[in-house]
């Protein structure tokens, strides 16, 4: 079993920025193929926002943030990070962490399907 604990969030005004964490313990991390963040806003559908190859360090980027957000990953602590940068309103959302196992071509990564654990969610609010 693999816990996901998401850490970061909070209230920022537009043109800021944020970096979130994700801290995934439980298990050994040499089957993990990666991680992604996805959002969720508001009456609205979760999105993909960007994906992480654990190995080789492959990224994807939803076009919404695309030059904006920055993601990483530490493997010795076995944490991932989102860098946020020039923050949005429309970035307003809970962001959630995930986890897959199981290798997918990289385009794949942008589909929650792919991924097989979830964190419970971080608050992102940007005001304008």
């Amino acid at each position: 079993q693999v816990q996901l604990v998401e850490s970061g969030g909070g209230l920022v005004q537009a043109g800021g920025s944020l970096r979130l964490s994700c801290a995934a313990s439980g298990r050994t991390f040499s089957s993990v193929a990666g991680m992604g963040w996805f959002r969720q806003a508001p009456g609205k559908e979760r999105e993909f926002v960007a994906a992480i190859r654990w190995s080789g360090g492959m990224t994807l980027f939803a076009d919404s943030v695309k030059g904006r957000f920055i993601i990483s990953r530490d493997n010795a602590k076995n944490t991932m990070y989102l860098q946020m940068n020039s923050l949005k309103p429309e970035d307003t959302a809970v962001y959630y962490c995930a986890l897959d196992t199981i290798y997918y071509p990289t385009t794949h990564m942008s589909r929650s399907g792919a991924y097989d654990y979830w964190g419970q969610g971080t608050q992102v609010t940007v005001s304008s």
